[in-house]
This record gives structure tokens, C-alpha cells and sequence, in this order.
């Protein structure tokens, strides 16, 4: 009785971690479906985020799909920038060799949307595309 006592809450845990993991892969299984439909895509802890053409689109994830999603018109964006930690990055700075930031977002001008990353490596990919293809238009 006492080891059954003992082993009970590693049994909790187990299936605790067990749910959360479901609930992980659905987030993901769903993302994947709904990215079929962009030309790029990403997937985040914070966000996941749609290009094709001059549309980007992005939202929260979960397990039912990318919720609250809203739509940007490349064309009205007249500057990306990369914000960590509320500070604009200048195209010739490498964040690589600093400390990591805690927050990473880019945030499109005039409107002042900003879409959070969670990895600053995946932040810089996207900031150089969306910069090219701002210059290109």
C-alpha cells in the first residue's frame, strides 16, 4: 500500500506530461495544415505567421488552429524593423554576438503591429526577407 502510495504521484506526472505533449502536437499537426496555404510560413511559441504574395497573416497558436489571426498589405508597410528588448536594430548590428534578448518582435511601420519570435536567429531570417522584399516594391 505504501509503495502504491509512493508510485501514485510519478503516475500523475506521467500522464500530466503525457497531455501536455498531446496538446503540443495538436498545435502543431494543426499549424501544419494551415501553412499549406502561404509561400513561407512559421510556427512559435508566440505566433505563427503566413507570406504569400504581399499578404502576411499571423495569430496565436492552437490545438484548433491559429486563432485571432489578422492580415497585413505589404504594400502599406513603408519600414520592418527587428525590436529586442524595445531597441530598434540597425541593419549592420549583429545581435548574435551580444547576450540574448528577452523579448524579440518585429514591428512593421506606420502601423505599429508587432508579431513576437521566440528565437532571434528565426526573428533575423524573416527581417531580411520582409526587408528585401519591401526594397523591391
Amino acid at each position: 500500500m505504501e509503495r502504491g502510495l509512493l508510485w501514485l504521484p510519478l503516475l500523475t506526472g506521467f500522464f500530466g506530461l503525457a497531455a501536455l505533449g498531446w496538446w503540443e502536437f495538436r498545435k502543431v499537426e494543426t499549424y501544419r495544415t494551415w501553412a499549406q496555404n502561404f509561400a513561407r510560413s512559421k510556427y512559435d511559441l508566440y505566433a505563427v505567421l503566413g507570406w504569400t504574395d504581399t499578404q502576411l497573416t499571423w495569430g496565436k497558436p492552437s490545438p484548433f488552429g491559429p486563432r485571432d489571426l489578422k492580415t497585413l498589405n505589404l504594400k502599406d508597410v513603408q519600414a520592418v524593423w527587428l525590436l529586442l528588448d524595445e531597441q530598434r536594430l540597425q541593419q549592420d548590428q549583429n545581435p548574435l554576438q551580444s547576450k540574448p534578448p528577452r523579448q524579440i518582435e518585429l514591428e512593421f511601420q506606420p502601423q505599429g503591429i508587432r508579431i513576437p519570435f521566440s528565437q532571434l536567429d528565426l526573428a533575423l531570417v524573416w527581417w531580411q526577407a520582409l526587408c528585401h522584399a519591401l526594397e523591391q516594391n
